[in-house]
């Protein structure tokens, strides 16, 4: 590597600092620095207009008294997700999202699986969640399944 040849790149570095590295103010920029249209100096120059930070797309809901836990957001997550394979939640800009049967039963079967596992292990409150949850997904994909069979 020591032997290969630097070309020039067409590239020229120019320090723009507005100080040197004394820390004292330069006294102008080089001639090929100036541009078509006057920079403003510091005196005559316009305060620079306020930004305010812009708000961020979503909003955060209010904060219950009680926190969910991590399982109940969990049976919360999976519960949505199957609502929206079922197709009975609409997408994010509004439009129809068609069924997807063979996935909402896969994700009903992990909710099985949840309640399997966790067995012994769950709150009254908690258990009671997971049941009910269990009880109308798989009564609407029944449902679901029915009225595609009429249809088909």
């Amino acid at each position: 590597m020591a032997d290969e040849k630097h070309e020039p790149s067409g590239f020229k570095v120019v320090d723009r600092r507005p100080f040197t590295s004394e820390g004292s103010p330069r006294e102008e920029n080089p001639p090929e620095l100036k541009r078509d249209a006057p920079t403003p100096s510091a005196e005559n120059a316009a305060p620079a207009p306020v930004v305010e930070p812009e708000e961020p797309e979503f909003q955060e809901e209010p904060t219950e008294q009680e926190e969910p836990t991590g399982f109940e957001t969990l049976v919360s997550y999976l519960s949505t997700t199957t609502m929206f394979q079922l197709g009975l939640m609409a997408g994010p800009g509004g439009e129809r999202i068609p069924p997807d049967m063979p996935n909402a039963q896969r994700t009903i079967d992990l909710l099985q699986v949840l309640q399997e596992k966790t067995t012994g292990n769950l709150t009254t409150n908690e258990s009671r969640l997971l049941d009910d949850v269990l009880y109308e997904l798989r009564m609407t994909f029944v449902e679901l399944q029915k009225r595609q069979a009429r249809k088909g």
